[in-house]
């Protein structure tokens, strides 16, 4: 019996056409997160099971620009492909699009039928395959925010905040949101199936925050990955933007991606909380604590994956409550790493560093892979940080642009031996393209501050 023939593919089939779905539209991350898709008439679907869809690999290596980067594997090697096989049991109709389901691929090499080097979603597995070798299973609670922009001519990006109001953070309804953007948003997400909770209006005009339940952390990628791409979808409908970059305006705060995470380890009953112990300093258990202890340690090279970009860097600074020091604290929004309040069974530590730019795959498995060299190194970590933060003689700054933060990942050898040597050479250089193309470029403000009087 061929793959494409076997009763779970025929059962699929079988329910996609009774729901009146002929297309489904398959999706897998690339490097920066981005969904790259196909969709494939429901016919064909057995076949693009059984043989996988072809793409050329170096999607993950093209800029946002549509720049082919020179990473190796790719032009060098006369861009070869990479095979996407559909991951039917994440099958879900999208219902915003009549006829349309999506569901994640799999991402494989042709010749080996390894997974793909570049594959953010298995560097994730991979991470957690570690984590599993000490009883560890990773939780993560995903939150993030986004800009909704309208078009604005004669404006210098084209695009305004939708609306502009000011001072409307944690408010829901007509007055910050007058096109009532944020329930329409929630109704599709609930609808897809991606566990959304909650969300509301956040500091700046034109800004939200949608939270997503806590699960299993691939299971959270998952769904922080088609989240991203939901919202974006969904404001393209309405002829709008909403964007996750790091900070759009110069004159507004920056947009987050924060990760609640606690692990769960085998006992009599199932499974506890790892993070938690009441007779523990904190009440938090020795696991937790050393957690602690390896994201702050492995925090400069975290930097390159929870702030992905150029522009990530310009979030950060006094007063913006977004981290910039490496410090944790007890229920403490000025420290990188917060303890929330919560003991028992919703102990756990809330990273703040992330940007709503930054993969989810990657963000994660960094995370996890800097807990987990915490949790074998067993350190304690130091006091925490008492009052508001952001006083630099208490606590190390963490990298102030890319390059600093890509040099500090490929410093840390024993991070990147979690994630991977291929993975860590091809974003590497993936990123530095991206520095040096930004490097390169005359900017509005070098005009505006030098050409009148130089």
């Amino acid at each position: 019996m061929s793959a494409s023939d076997t009763p779970d593919v025929r059962r699929h089939l079988e329910r996609l056409a009774a729901e009146g779905i002929d297309v489904v539209r398959v999706i897998y991350p690339d490097l920066i997160g981005t969904d790259r898709a196909r969709d494939v008439l429901l016919d064909h679907l057995p076949s693009a099971c059984e043989h996988g869809l072809a793409f050329c690999r170096a999607v993950y290596h093209t800029s946002p620009q549509g720049d082919v980067v020179p990473v190796a594997g790719g032009l060098d090697a006369g861009l070869p492909d990479v095979c996407v096989r559909p991951d039917l049991s994440t099958l879900a109709a999208l219902p915003w699009e009549p006829g349309v389901a999506t569901c994640l691929g799999e991402v494989v090499d042709p010749a080996t039928g390894a997974p793909a080097a570049e594959s953010p979603r298995d560097l994730l597995r991979a991470v957690l395959a570690r984590c599993a070798e000490h009883g560890l299973r990773p939780v993560v609670g995903p939150e993030l925010e986004y800009f909704l922009l309208e078009p604005a001519a004669g404006t210098p990006t084209g695009w305004r905040r939708a609306p502009e109001t000011t001072g409307a953070v944690y408010t829901a309804g007509l007055r910050a949101d007058p096109g009532n953007h944020l329930l329409r948003t929630l109704r599709h997400l609930r609808d897809l199936g991606i566990g959304v909770v909650a969300g509301n209006h956040e500091f700046d005009g034109g800004q939200y925050e949608i939270n997503l339940s806590h699960s299993g952390a691939l299971d959270a990628a998952d769904r922080a990955f088609r989240f991203k791409a939901a919202v974006k979808e969904l404001a393209r409908k309405e002829g709008k933007l909403a964007t996750f970059m790091a900070k759009p305006f110069g004159d507004a705060g920056g947009s987050g991606f924060h990760l609640h995470l606690s692990c769960l380890a085998p006992d009599e009953e199932g499974a506890h909380n790892a993070f938690d112990d009441p007779s523990g300093t904190y009440g938090l258990s020795a696991t937790a604590r050393h957690a602690v202890a390896g994201i702050l340690a492995h925090a400069p090279a975290l930097a390159a994956l929870a702030n992905p970009t150029v522009n990530s860097y310009k979030r950060f600074g006094p007063d913006t409550l977004a981290p910039w020091l490496i410090d944790w604290g007890l229920d403490n929004r000025s420290a990188m790493l917060r303890i929330p309040p919560e003991r028992g069974s919703g102990a756990r530590v809330e990273l703040r560093l992330g940007d709503a730019g930054a993969n989810p795959y990657l963000l994660i498995a960094g995370t996890i892979a800097a807990a987990l060299l915490g949790v074998r190194a067993g350190e304690e970590p130091p006091a925490p940080l008492e009052g508001y933060g952001y006083d630099t003689s208490k606590s190390a700054v963490l990298p102030t642009n890319l390059p600093a933060a890509l040099d500090a990942l490929e410093a840390d050898t024993s991070l990147t031996e979690l994630l991977g040597k291929d993975f860590t050479t091809s974003f590497l250089s993936y990123k530095r393209n991206e520095a040096e193309r930004f490097q390169r470029h005359v900017t509005d403000w070098e005009f505006t501050e030098y050409a009148y009087h130089l």
